[in-house]
């Protein structure tokens, strides 16, 4: 998804280089003149990743503006832009929460990396955050992604079984993302910051499960040099997850059926049951009641753990969840892999949108993954999934940019220029000038055109007049004045 830039200036000028040059970039732009037009703007819900911010604006100034934005809750990355670049100025706007600043005019480069920065620390907040809930079994349903109706149901019906002790059974196709729900679970009971444990049953080995699940004591079997607590003691007070439960052994199930009873376990070579006290959510990708109907799963434990049962919905039943997903993985990736790729293009999205994803969400965070580490450009590409997509990229060598034939264009453009052009955007060499030494040309241009009418001179620029004479003075600009009013 286009990432949207809102572009806080009273300067209209300032508002239109800075938006050509992000949108030459492939983001969105938004504008507001002054502080209180930007806190509306926000407020209304309207969409902004990132904020530049202008400091000196009538009204409500970019200092405040910034303290009201953050006392009303808004985290987004704000960058200031600043004319004068006082250190004591900057050092309050950093204080008050802004992330970066720049002074004006910039070059787009300093624009659009000053951007991209902002992103990437906002990606790496984001993750942060992330892990800590996890690491500290605090995951919520708030932090599962998706607002489709299927995943809307799922995130109800959690909240009100997490509320209580009753055992859960999530099934559902592998790879819809069981465990994270069984996490929310946790996360949003009265357990919540207890021992989480997930038990994979079906990657176990048959004869160690007995001991992996309840525990031993030192010497109880051959190799079992140390006393060991076992999946149910480490959840203890907390909540354990039976992955695959189907894939149990019927000894074991017999065994997991009275832990589930009695609330205690007979670790192997143990003298005495122990008590436990755990939470029991389990999960699988089979159909129980047929198993059980086949002699294969334990009727009396298919029922005990069945008590509260939820779906987990396959991602081609919650399509209009792809693109939050899509953009969710790419900021994990981008702090994984030290990337600083922006978002997919429309068109992968669309097509993304579009496939049926056999494989789920496991089969997509893989796919994008794999585009994050191939991708040159801002955005996902449809050739960044040749697999799904179908669409080969370009040819490495294709890929790199030819420099003589970039220069030379150039050139070319310059000796091709109309002669009444006089302020130039490629300098000598053929590379793009500066933002500032453009607009200190255009200024001087227009002022030897209208014979130093600054009156005439701010109409014709679009800017006031006093923003006018701001500039002249900081660009040092001579300029011998025909009116004063």
């Amino acid at each position: 998804m286009t990432k949207t830039v809102l572009v806080v200036d009273d300067d209209p000028t300032q508002r239109r280089l800075i938006q050509a040059v992000l949108e030459r970039d492939g983001f969105a732009v938004s504008h507001a003149e002054n502080g209180d037009e930007a806190v509306a703007h926000l407020t209304s819900g309207a969409a902004a990743d990132v904020i530049l911010l202008d400091l000196v604006m009538p009204g409500l100034s970019g200092q405040d503006t910034l303290k009201e934005l953050r006392g009303r809750g808004f985290s987004q990355p704000v960058i200031v832009l600043t004319a004068s670049g006082g250190v004591d100025t900057v050092v309050k706007a950093m204080q008050a929460g802004a992330t970066d600043f720049f002074i004006k005019p910039a070059s787009p480069e300093r624009i659009t990396v000053s951007i991209r920065n902002a992103l990437s620390m906002g990606d790496l907040k984001g993750e942060v955050e992330r892990l800590t809930k996890r690491v500290g079994g605090r995951t919520t349903f708030d932090d599962l992604i998706g607002t489709s109706p299927a995943m809307t149901l799922v995130k109800r019906v959690g909240e009100r079984a997490a509320k209580s002790a009753i055992p859960i059974l999530i099934t559902g196709e592998s790879g819809v993302g069981k465990e994270l729900i069984a996490r929310a679970v946790h996360g949003a009971s009265d357990r919540a910051g207890k021992p989480f444990v997930a038990v994979n049953c079906g990657a176990i080995p048959e004869n160690l499960v007995e001991s992996i699940l309840f525990g031993h004591e030192k010497g109880s079997f051959t190799g079992a040099s140390d006393k060991h607590l076992g999946k149910f003691k480490e959840a203890d007070g907390g909540t354990l997850f039976l992955d695959e439960v189907g894939e149990l052994p019927l000894d074991m199930q017999v065994k997991l059926l009275r832990a589930l009873q009695e609330g205690e376990i007979d670790p192997v070579g143990a003298k005495r049951p122990q008590k436990v006290d755990v939470r029991i959510v389990s999960a699988t990708n089979r159909d129980v009641a047929q198993a059980v109907a086949q002699g294969r799963f334990r009727e009396d434990l298919y029922y005990r753990l069945n008590v509260f049962p939820i779906e987990a919905p396959a991602l081609r039943d919650r399509r209009e969840d792809i693109p939050a997903l899509t953009e969710a993985f790419i900021r994990r990736f981008n702090v994984e892999e030290g990337k600083r790729v922006v978002g997919a293009a429309p068109e992968t999205l669309a097509f993304l949108t579009a496939f049926d994803w056999p494989g789920n969400v496991r089969q997509l965070e893989n796919a994008v993954y794999r585009a994050i580490i191939l991708a040159d450009a801002p955005y996902l590409q449809p050739h960044d999934f040749p697999a799904i997509s179908g669409i080969q990229g370009p040819p490495l060598a294709a890929a790199k940019p030819d420099l003589p034939a970039m220069l030379h264009a150039a050139h070319a453009a310059m000796a091709s220029a109309p002669s009444d052009s006089p302020v130039r955007i490629i300098d000598d060499r053929g590379h793009l000038r500066t933002l500032e030494e453009i607009e200190r040309d255009l200024i001087q241009h227009a002022i030897e055109v209208y014979s130093g009418h600054m009156s005439e001179v701010a109409r014709r620029l679009g800017i006031g007049r006093s923003t006018l004479y701001r500039k002249v003075r900081e660009q040092g600009i001579d300029v011998e004045l025909k009116e004063a009013s």
